[in-house]
């Protein structure tokens, strides 16, 4: 399982829930598992960046995740 945080800019997507459990292996069975809970947070959560257990990815989405990872979705700021 991996445990998963979102900031208060992504919780219209999730419904108002901050925190999930997920099984995932990677990026993107996290982004499928996260979609198919919460139906239509695919876009925005691919447009955010992401950092697991400190460590920021944007677009790694075969990055292996480890269970018992945290994994914190982030606004991606352009540019600064």
């Amino acid at each position: 399982m991996v445990r998963v945080v979102f900031p208060q800019h992504l919780l219209s997507v999730t419904g108002g829930e901050r925190e999930v459990a997920v099984e995932a292996d990677n990026f993107r069975e996290l982004l499928e598992a996260l979609e198919a809970r919460f139906p239509g947070s695919r876009e925005p959560l691919a447009k955010s960046a992401a950092a697991v257990d400190g460590q920021i990815y944007q677009d790694a989405f075969l990055e292996p995740l480890e269970p018992g990872s945290e994994v914190f979705f982030m606004q991606r700021i352009e540019g600064g």
